[in-house]
């Protein structure tokens, strides 16, 4: 492998830690959003937050501010590890496809199938890879303020004690799905906008914030509801302590993602997998601002 290869792995990391850290306290309203009115769970069943905005108020008020950061130390391991794996493999697949003639059609323009594949690959294997990382960071904010004295370390142990290794893997089907979708329609659409503004923005900073902002959206709209069934899986126990001996917790809900997608619709309306959307569309958009103005900057300065 030459020099370039592993470039894109590394900037993809850095990029999405940067952007992880300026929209996290968006993600965190988003999950509690997502958790909110599951009328079969007695925990959860309360309508607590009326949207974002009051989400962020209430949380900032009761909880104080770094509660909306809680679970920040995984979502950073999380992008570390997804971040880097995801961007990196994605345009290493594409430089191997257009090096094989696949990518590009006879007029020289890329393949919109070829840019798809690539990314729901990326996707799809790298967020399986980071899993225990979304778990743990779902856990922190659902509970919040609850989880400081715990601490990343302190959570892994008690979902690796009370649920076994399958606890850190909790919702991994459809977190793999979800990065497909959002891989599928965000980098391609990101790079097929970028492709057609240069005439007339060139390659600088504002063709990277129309083309992130308009990538963003459809992401929000294609994985929202695959988020909701991820979050609330992430977060359902399958196991409780008792005393020195485990359990099985009464309050285990849902069986798999179809089971919570059909309960879901079923005691709460469609309209409850799109919960947590104006955040998920609010933070994809400076998130992938962030991301792609800092890779391409990257890919400038080195």
């Amino acid at each position: 492998m030459g020099d370039r290869d592993w470039r894109p792995f590394i900037y993809g990391g850095v990029a999405s830690i940067f952007a992880e850290f300026g929209t996290f306290p968006i993600d965190t309203t988003k999950t509690r959003l997502q958790i909110q009115g599951q009328k079969i769970d007695q925990q959860f069943t309360k309508l607590k937050y009326r949207g974002m905005i009051d989400a962020f108020n209430q949380i900032s008020q009761q909880e104080g501010v770094r509660a909306l950061y809680s679970g920040i130390s995984p979502a950073v391991l999380r992008q570390a590890t997804y971040g880097t794996i995801k961007f990196g493999t994605y345009y290493t697949l594409k430089s191997i496809v257009t090096e094989r003639g696949l990518l590009l059609d006879k007029n020289g323009d890329e393949r919109v199938i070829g840019n798809i594949l690539c990314a729901v690959a990326a996707g799809a294997i790298s967020s399986a890879i980071a899993n225990p990382t979304d778990v743990l960071k779902v856990r922190m904010q659902v509970h919040g303020r609850g989880t400081e004295q715990m601490g990343l370390f302190g959570c892994f142990r008690q979902i690796y004690r009370i649920e076994g290794v399958t606890g850190l893997w909790r919702g991994v089907g459809p977190t793999a799905q979800r990065a497909a979708v959002i891989a599928a329609v965000e980098l391609p659409v990101y790079d097929f906008c970028k492709f057609h503004l240069m005439e007339v923005f060139g390659d600088h900073v504002a063709n990277h914030f129309i083309s992130s902002f308009v990538a963003s959206l459809g992401s929000a709209i294609a994985s929202t509801p695959i988020d909701v069934i991820r979050t609330r899986l992430m977060n359902q126990k399958i196991l409780s302590s008792t005393g020195n001996q485990l359990t099985a917790a009464s309050h285990t809900i849902y069986n798999g993602s179809v089971d919570c997608a059909v309960q879901t619709v079923r005691n709460e309306g469609f309209a409850a997998l799109y919960k947590g959307f104006i955040p998920t569309w609010v933070r994809m958009g400076p998130w992938n601002i962030i991301f792609f103005i800092t890779y391409e900057q990257l890919k400038k300065f080195y």
